[in-house]
């Protein structure tokens, strides 16, 4: 008996050491024991410190707290929101719960500090709660647990109800209930009572951080953020007056809030450009607008100013948007803008036959644009954002019909702006290739007839853009023409009152 016992003692080194390498292992692969132990050697494990915890009960801050707002939309479906509330935050550590935040808002983003002790209040972590209190989610979060089921019966033609205790065992694809000693399914209770909301639903997006506090008791805190589903874009109303010659033009923002909170007496900026992010889901729809009625031009609203590559609209006043809200904003207004109304033909990129009727001529839509500058001449001046045109004209009687719509792209200040209402139902083109002629190997000559006949009761001018192909040279044609770049001509043809006339030109081309 002695030997064994010796024999034990004298292996017990082994057996000791073999079991702190295993207990070693365990800890590395665990990563809940890599959280619990920092290894000086491979020899001297050390325990970790845990994170030191909140000793008091959770704070709160809502809506009820906020001493300022700012939010700055992008047309890029982003908004930055800077939250500023006034706090009485306990000393040490400890849990806030910043309610009423954008349910979209994008955590990586949040910056919180103090404005009061900046140095003196820090965040040890953060965590963004959006499990949001609704009955589906509060019934399976008591999986487990016992809920009282209510049920009604009629007795004697009086309406009675029946409560049973019950644990919920499933709540996959339906409930499983234990009542007593039997196992029910299906919808069982008309309602439930619980006796308790869990702490991980909340009824509206949180932010829960926990916070270390070695500053003043109360203190101004300001949060900062990006989030998603907050929007804007301009749309703009031109009203041409019955001579094609004068229109006065409206702008406005269409402000569109799915943020999942609400946004009061807030500094509104809004920020125009092509900002450069990260592949997102998501599309942005225009809202459409009606007819605004005229009144007398009021002052600007919104201040413009230039911003890294960017314009920043800044709205002079504050305002409010509800969640689920769609706000118009007045953002420009320009009375009697000099228009010019333009007739357009462009040709196609290939020759000129037409394969389902040989030697008839192809017909050519002649598009109709309204084309004006934005210069401070025209009551404008200031850089206009992207976005839908709707264009109005009078009727004989006075009365506004909608006319066309275009979509403009960012317009900086003394840009010309051209917008297309659509094809003109008076005005026809037709074009044929009336000589095709081979006088080298390399070298050919080309002519063309392009007709246009005016049913209009007023003169136009038609202006025919045709694409050239090859190094080409313009031999003859019945109207002057201007080289607009390497590959195409313009020419500006003039049309009678119900009349009709027809540019014929030729050319040489060398491939």
């Amino acid at each position: 008996m002695e030997l064994r016992k010796s024999k034990w003692q004298s292996r017990l080194p082994w057996i000791l050491s073999g079991t702190a390498i295993l207990l070693a292992a365990a800890a590395f692969l665990n990563p809940a024991c890599r959280r619990q132990h920092v290894f000086a050697s491979q020899d001297k494990p050390t325990q970790e410190k845990e994170a030191p915890r909140a000793t008091g009960p959770d704070q709160s801050t809502s809506l009820n707290d906020q001493t300022d707002l700012n939010v700055t939309v992008y047309n890029s479906n982003i908004a930055l929101v800077r939250d500023v509330r006034n706090l009485t935050l306990p000393g040490g550590i400890f849990r806030l719960k910043f309610m009423d935040i954008a349910a979209t808002v994008n955590p990586a983003t949040v910056h919180f500090r103090s404005l009061t002790d900046p140095d003196k209040l820090a965040v040890i972590e953060q965590n963004y709660e959006y499990d949001l209190l609704e009955p589906a989610k509060l019934l399976h979060k008591y999986v487990g647990k016992e809920v009282t089921l209510v049920r009604s019966y009629q007795e004697n033609g009086t309406t009675k109800h029946e409560e049973i205790k019950a644990t919920l065992l499933s709540d996959n694809n339906g409930q499983v209930w234990r009542i007593g000693n039997d196992i029910v399914t299906g919808t069982y209770a008309e309602s439930y009572r619980f006796p308790e909301v869990p702490a991980n639903l909340y009824d509206r997006p949180t932010l829960l951080m926990s916070l270390e506090n070695s500053g003043q008791h109360k203190q101004q805190i300001e949060a900062s953020y990006l989030a998603n589903n907050l929007s804007w874009n301009a749309d703009y109303v031109l009203t041409v007056a019955r001579d094609d010659k004068a229109a006065d033009l409206d702008g406005w923002v269409t402000l569109v809030n799915n943020s999942g909170t609400a946004f009061h007496n807030a500094r509104l900026q809004l920020v125009a450009g092509d900002l450069n992010r990260l592949p997102a889901n998501g599309r942005r729809e225009m809202m459409d607008m009606a007819v605004m009625a005229k009144s007398a031009p009021a002052a600007p609203q919104f201040q413009q100013e230039n911003f890294s590559e960017y314009h920043l609209y800044t709205l002079g006043r504050r305002t409010s948007v509800e969640d689920k809200e769609t706000k118009q904003i007045s953002l420009l207004a320009g009375t009697g803008v000099p228009v010019e109304k333009v007739f357009v033909v462009n040709g196609q990129n290939y020759y000129y036959h037409n394969r389902q009727n040989p030697g008839s001529p192809i017909k050519d839509a002649v598009m109709v644009f309204y084309k004006f500058k934005n210069d401070e001449k025209a009551g404008l001046g200031i850089p206009i954002p992207a976005g839908n045109v709707r264009v109005y004209q009078k009727d004989s009687k006075g009365g506004i019909l909608f006319v066309g719509e275009d979509r403009i792209d960012h317009t900086p200040k003394d840009e010309n702006i051209s917008v297309h209402i659509g094809n003109a139902f008076d005005v026809v083109c037709e074009r044929k290739q009336t000589d095709f002629k081979s006088i080298s190997s390399n070298v050919w000559e080309m002519e063309f007839e392009i007709t246009l006949r005016n049913h209009k009761d007023s003169p136009i001018t038609v202006q025919v853009n045709e694409p050239i192909g090859g190094d080409w040279e313009m031999l003859n044609a019945s109207y002057k023409y201007t080289k607009t770049s390497a590959w195409a001509a313009q020419f500006n043809v003039p049309i009678d009152k119900n009349g009709t006339s027809v540019l014929r030109y030729r050319i040489r081309a060398h491939w």
